[in-house]
C-alpha cells in the first residue's frame, strides 16, 4: 500500500517501548486520515517458517512443546525464526531439522501470511516437506522442550475439527494445504 493511499496513517514518532529476545513492543504517535493524532502500540518480530513435513509413509512429523503463555503442552507443526539474511527455504530446512531431528528430501513453499497484522508485523512462510526421515538428533534452543512424533494427516485434520489441535500456525498450514495444496502445485 502506498503512503499516498487515503487510508494511510502518518507516523510522527516511533520508539521501542520494550525489547526482549524474540520481539519488540513499539509505541508510535500517528496522524489518522481525518487529522486526529493518537498513539498505536504494536509488536515487531522476525519472520518465521512453519513446516508440514510428510514421511515416506505419508505420516506428518509433529511436535509437542510447552507454551508458557497458555500454560500447557501444545501440539503442532515445527516452526521457527528466519535469521537475518537467511533464505526462507534454508530456514525451513534448518528449523525442521533442529526441532524434530528429521531432514527433508523436498521442501516446497506453500503460502505466506500476516497472521496478526492489526497487532504485529509478523510474517509466516508455510512450507510442505516430503521424504522426511529421522537423523537421530535434535538441536533445540535453550528455551525449547520439544517431544517429536508422527500422526496421520487425516487425524490432524480431525483434531482441528474437534478443537484438539489449536495452534494457529499449524491450523492454517494444514487447512491451506488441504484446500489449496494441489492447486498451488504443492502435493
Amino acid at each position: 500500500m502506498s503512503d499516498l493511499d487515503p487510508l494511510a496513517w502518518e507516523t510522527l514518532e516511533s520508539n521501542t517501548a520494550y525489547s526482549c529476545p524474540g520481539f519488540d513492543v513499539v509505541n508510535e504517535r500517528v496522524r489518522l486520515p481525518d487529522g486526529i493524532e493518537t498513539t498505536f502500540d504494536s509488536i515487531t518480530e522476525p519472520a518465521a517458517v512453519v513446516v508440514l513435513g510428510f514421511t515416506s509413509e505419508g505420516e506428518v512429523v509433529i511436535i509437542e512443546e510447552w507454551r508458557q503463555a497458555i500454560e500447557r503442552v501444545n501440539r503442532g507443526l515445527p516452526a521457527g525464526t528466519v535469521e537475518p539474511g537467511e533464505c526462507i527455504e534454508r530456514t525451513a530446512r534448518r528449523e525442521f531439522e533442529e526441532e524434530t531431528g528429521y531432514i527433508a528430501e523436498e521442501m516446497d513453499h506453500l503460502t505466506t501470511v500476516e497472521p496478526l497484522n492489526g497487532l504485529a508485523d509478523s510474517v509466516h512462510h508455510h512450507f510442505v516437506a516430503h521424504g522426511c526421515r529421522p537423523t537421530g538428533s535434535q538441536e533445540l534452543d535453550d528455551n525449547e522442550s520439544i517431544r517429536v512424533s508422527t500422526a496421520s494427516y487425516d487425524d490432524l485434520l480431525g483434531a482441528l475439527a474437534d478443537d484438539d489441535l489449536r495452534d494457529g500456525r499449524s491450523a492454517l498450514c494444514l487447512l491451506y494445504h488441504a484446500r489449496f495444496g494441489a492447486e498451488s502445485g504443492v502435493p
